[in-house]
């Protein structure tokens, strides 16, 4: 008889990479654009993509989100085979995406699941800024739309990271209305009763801060986020007037009541985990 020693492997997480990149992850070294200072690239990602030395706050992958807050070989990522089309025919486009799913290493701007948070089942979705700034596509906003839709009929909170670019153009008016379907299934499922948190990052702007990234029960943000629906210097731009220092970041924000908290993203699994066991002890309607 053979042996088959495969059978002894333990199978790997959906959003864990392997060790081989791990091992390579060792070697790497990382320049801070913010200071400068160079280390090895496994000290950045120990620190949560935060720079040990400057506090800079680095775009953390969507997947390495997920796994951050997710029990250990709980997600189950959901619509895994969904990715955008050029459905009109945009010059460029194909190369486009072509380009951002070998940058990324995934499909589309956003990842959907569901699983285990500090022992409660969430929905989550994590936007990637990879894939072509995390913009917003069609199907972009179906599949956050069906993961709403999944977090309504089996009575799920939901923890969405959001961040992006804006609509993506190439889409023209088929990305648009993402904005309006997404915000209809978030009322559905605010309407039964169910807790949404908005994780914003930095950048969260254009379409998706104008619509469901501030449609949360509770939206946080990251210290020193962008967000907003265009950007400082269009809105310098357009006014001829000089804006106020801190203008559209995390803190400013706050100060102008649009978000509840700005959070250390050391701090934020915590913080999650105290948000979701609130609303369960609020009861079957969601009150806290």
């Amino acid at each position: 008889m053979v042996l088959n020693k495969e059978l002894f492997l333990r199978p790997k997480n959906q959003l864990e990479g392997s060790n081989d990149q791990s091992s390579k992850q060792q070697e790497q070294l990382f320049t801070c654009s913010g200071c400068g200072k160079e280390f090895p690239l496994i000290e950045i990602k120990k620190n949560d993509y935060i720079c040990p030395f400057c506090e800079f706050y680095w775009k953390m992958p969507a997947r390495v989100r997920l796994l951050n807050i997710a029990e250990d070989d709980t997600f189950r990522e959901l619509d895994a085979e969904m990715e955008a089309q050029d459905l009109l025919a945009f010059p460029g486009y194909k190369e486009k995406l072509s380009v951002a799913r070998k940058k990324s290493k995934e499909r589309e701007s956003v990842i959907t699941g569901i699983a285990e948070v500090d022992g409660i089942s969430c929905a989550l979705f994590a936007m990637e800024s990879e894939f072509m700034m995390g913009s917003m596509g069609s199907i972009t906003g179906e599949k956050i739309t069906r993961l709403f839709e999944y977090a309504t009929q089996h009575h799920l909170p939901v923890v969405g990271f959001c961040l992006s670019g804006g609509a993506r153009m190439q889409e023209g008016i088929l990305s648009l209305m993402q904005m309006a379907k997404v915000s209809g299934a978030v009322q559905r499922h605010s309407q039964a009763g169910l807790l949404y948190i908005a994780v914003l990052q930095n950048p969260t702007t254009g379409g998706v801060t104008a619509s469901f990234a501030m449609e949360g029960d509770i939206i946080l943000a990251e210290k020193g986020a962008l967000i907003g629906f265009a950007g400082p210097r269009v809105i310098e731009q357009t006014m001829r007037q000089k804006l106020p220092e801190n203008f559209q970041r995390a803190e400013f924000v706050r100060q102008k009541g649009f978000i509840d908290i700005v959070v250390d993203r050391r701090h934020l699994k915590e913080i999650l985990n105290k948000l979701l066991h609130m609303h369960q002890k609020g009861g079957a309607d969601g009150s806290i």
